[in-house]
């Protein structure tokens, strides 16, 4: 499904966590590139976005050694920008990447992303699909056996399933869908929730759930960033479309996927509007949307 993809590398933990999460992600004929975004000083008296060759040098020596250590073949590509963001989504653009994928380090690639209020407006509208592998996933076993899908029947979710479908078929797995409904469905007055309609509003999102085919579904009345991590302790991969300004934009402006970001258990995928200009668009006959709040 994604056949262009590009990992951020770190030189640390992070960048070992995001490459094992785009093996499992990527077909073995995928295009695959191992992108290190280097930050430093620009050199006086030349052209803006002009980087010290020692800079490019040493993101040179990173990503070799890094496609040295997980044996793949794959081109390197260090990128020379003012903000992480904007130079991943540059080399997207640049490449036409299908999927970004980026590691959780704190002490790595995804912190570097999050420092600074500047980083708000590069990092909106992200171009494509972002991938986020949770601390530590390099070091423990992992398989797509369960996908699952935070779901409202809204056209981002539905193009989230989508996704879904198409990854499990590769690697058979099972999907597994949830709706969060909103806990002030069930308030009879702004103090109190009334317990027997909360009830009811999830009985029913089962039962819309229940006829997506082919697929298990869950829902529960709470938070919907925080149920969305709860349930997503319980697949491999959780996979949500986003509304606004893209993965990473929304990340940094405090959207459910930035609380998913940080709590999620598993691998998660953000998927913009931009990624279905990208070869992957929902038929216009899915399902029918439902109220519900788990797209972001």
């Amino acid at each position: 499904m994604f056949e262009q993809v590009v990992v951020g590398i770190d030189g640390q933990a992070g960048g070992r966590d995001a490459l094992a999460l785009a093996r499992e992600l990527v077909e073995p004929k995928a295009s695959v590139v191992l992108a290190n975004v280097y930050l430093g000083d620009i050199v006086p008296g030349r052209e803006p976005g002009a980087f010290n060759a020692d800079q490019r040098a040493h993101a040179h020596e990173v990503l070799e050694a890094a496609r040295r250590e997980a044996g793949i073949e794959a081109r390197i590509m260090p990128v020379g920008s003012r903000q992480v963001g904007r130079g991943l989504h540059e080399l997207a653009d640049e490449i036409t990447a299908d999927l970004i994928v980026v590691g959780s380090s704190r002490r790595g690639l995804w912190r570097r992303v999050w420092q600074g209020d500047d980083m708000r407006a590069a990092l909106n509208g992200a171009p494509c699909a972002v991938a986020i592998a949770p601390t530590g996933y390099a070091e423990r076993p992992h398989a797509l056996t369960e996908i699952g899908v935070g779901y409202d029947g809204l056209p981002e979710s539905r193009f989230a399933l989508e996704v879904a479908r198409t990854l499990a078929a590769q690697h058979g797995a099972r999907i597994s869908v949830f709706e969060a409904v909103s806990i002030e469905a069930g308030y009879v007055d702004a103090r109190h929730p009334d317990q027997p309609a909360l009830e009811e509003h999830v009985r029913q999102a089962y039962e819309r759930l229940g006829k997506l085919e082919g697929v298990e579904p869950h829902a529960a009345y709470g938070d919907a960033a925080e149920e969305l991590a709860l349930f997503g302790a319980s697949v491999d991969l959780l996979i949500v479309g986003s509304r606004g300004f893209g993965p990473l934009g929304r990340l940094i402006h405090g959207s459910t996927s930035t609380r998913l970001a940080k709590t999620a258990r598993c691998p998660l995928m953000v998927l913009p509007r931009a990624a279905r200009t990208r070869g992957q668009a929902v038929g216009e006959e899915a399902e029918q949307p439902v109220t519900a709040s788990a797209s972001t």
